[in-house]
């Protein structure tokens, strides 16, 4: 029903922003990370939308982003997920590190999301797996070839495992050690991904 919501932010909350659209003042349900992205108080801005009609409510959704708006749409497709799971899932994960966790069968990564265990995340791997490749960016498609890389070379999937056993998650290791050059030996793979998993996402 409705696209897009274009107005004034006159009010955010720690899970939904008000839009003033020609003195309609809009509640949206949102992510942490389209929170981030939102301009000051009583700035312009635009969000992609979906209606949630319930017997008893309407509630409207608002991303800033329109593939976030497409994982939404995804998430709460799958049996056992709703609306608050799935913007919980979408708070914790951007787009592109989700459909990273999903392509590699991370669902481990998508458990931190509030609320979220293991069973509901393996099955939004399961149910997703398929379908996240049409909305994979171009960026994700070169991280996606990075995993391919790594997985090929046995130095990279020795150095995959030894991050594994730190403490990272499977996507986070692999998207790591496939920026790099495979050839290198192991310890150098380690050095560099280490490098590149302690700068700020």
């Amino acid at each position: 029903m409705f696209y897009s919501l274009t107005g004034k932010l006159v009010h955010v909350e720690p899970t939904a922003a008000v839009i003033d659209c020609g003195g309609v003042a809009f509640l949206c349900n949102t992510t942490a990370n389209t929170l981030k992205q939102l301009p000051a108080v009583g700035s312009q801005t635009v969000l992609y939308t979906y209606l949630n009609v319930k017997e008893d409510a309407l509630d409207l959704y608002g991303f800033s982003e329109r593939s976030e708006l497409d994982f939404f749409k995804l998430l709460t497709g799958i049996t056992g997920v709703g609306p608050k799971a799935a913007l919980a899932i979408l708070s914790e994960l951007t787009p592109d590190r989700l459909a990273l966790c999903i392509a590699s069968g991370d669902s481990k990564t998508i458990t931190r999301a509030q609320g979220v265990g293991p069973k509901l995340a393996q099955r939004v791997v399961m149910e997703l797996k398929d379908k996240v490749g049409a909305l994979a960016s171009e960026a994700e498609q070169d991280d996606l070839s990075a995993v391919g890389v790594a997985s090929a070379s046995s130095n990279a999937a020795d150095a995959v495992a030894a991050l594994a056993a730190l403490g990272y998650s499977q996507s986070e290791a692999v998207l790591a050690v496939g920026r790099l050059d495979s050839a290198l030996p192991v310890e150098e793979l380690i050095k560099g991904a280490l490098k590149s998993l302690a700068r700020p996402l």
